[in-house]
């Protein structure tokens, strides 16, 4: 009896543990969920999605793609890009590698650690 009680409070610990470790694994549900920038014309825009995937603009050229959440980076993953020139327009986003929330803004990140540029929350 007591043998089955002890089992059931460290198994019950363990749970609650491995709940808790689980917790910090998250999805891009997390902060970085709905949209940033502006949709004017040449402005950078993103959405993303509790799942992940991401589309926009960086204010000429449409993208898309998927990204994961690991702590509190948004990592990128390969995505699809039109290829426009378009005059006038800097486009930053198309080089985000990673991607930061800081207050209402996300900041985006090129692949060697260098800011790119904000969006603010919309």
């Amino acid at each position: 009896m007591i043998r089955t009680r002890k089992l059931t409070v460290t198994l019950t610990v363990l749970v609650a543990l491995s709940a808790l470790a689980l917790g910090g694994c998250s999805s891009a549900g997390s902060g970085f969920t709905g949209s940033w920038g502006s949709t004017a014309t040449g402005q950078p825009h993103l959405t993303i999605t509790a799942d992940g995937s991401f589309s926009g603009s960086d204010g000429c050229n449409e993208l898309s793609g998927t990204g994961t959440v690991s702590g509190d980076t948004f990592t990128f993953g390969p995505f699809a890009s039109t290829l426009k020139a378009c005059e006038g327009v800097n486009p930053w986003l198309s080089r985000a590698h990673t991607a930061k929330v800081s207050g209402d803004e996300l900041v985006v990140y090129a692949n060697g650690g260098q800011k790119v540029g904000t969006l603010a929350k919309k």
